[in-house]
């Protein structure tokens, strides 16, 4: 049987992720991989072969008829932590309170990346009923934080799950050391 969408054998859909990025950013440009990007983070379609880019051999199961779900959301704002433009700013600020929880941990990540002015949404993520989320942001607000997100940071040190009370440790002594210089 026949898939639906046979993979470009152009697309290098089994190299990592920051790989494909710059395979995709030496076939399309940077601004268009970017631009792409932003596009897959507001439920465009950026093309077949762009979404193997960013999602490599999962997406060909995307392209074969299984539901995107999240996915291609996903993979927009990933695409984002390797290449970056302020222009994808509302989008990543758009997938922090996206309702799929890897969404949202992945524009925490690249905000935190890009230094992106959030900290006010990353002390509201921190409540987050998804630990990874709770995490992403904590380790936000060590980077981009400051003394007064110390109190929120310090409290989820007795968060119930052992990851996050890693990363508000973590995030604890980031933003002592960031205090400090």
């Amino acid at each position: 049987m026949k898939p639906a969408a046979a993979s470009n054998p152009a697309v290098p859909i089994d190299l990592p992720v920051a790989e494909r990025i710059a395979a995709a950013v030496d076939l399309y440009g940077e601004a268009e991989v970017i631009d792409r990007a932003i596009a897959l983070m507001g439920g465009a379609n950026a093309g077949a072969d762009f979404l193997l880019f960013v999602g490599g051999r999962h997406a060909q199961g995307l392209l074969d008829g299984a539901p995107p779900l999240y996915w291609p959301e996903l993979w927009g704002a990933r695409a984002l932590l390797h290449v970056w433009d302020q222009r994808a700013t509302p989008a990543i600020v758009a997938g922090l309170s996206n309702e799929a929880w890897r969404v949202r941990e992945m524009s925490a990540k690249v905000a935190t990346q890009n230094a992106l002015d959030v900290t006010e949404k990353l002390v509201q993520m921190t409540s987050d009923d998804v630990p990874r989320v709770r995490a992403a942001a904590l380790r936000g607000l060590g980077s981009l934080g400051t003394a007064e997100h110390a109190e929120t940071i310090t409290a989820l040190l007795r968060d119930p799950e052992k990851d996050v009370r890693r990363a508000a440790q973590q995030s604890r002594d980031t933003l002592e050391v960031r205090l400090r210089e």
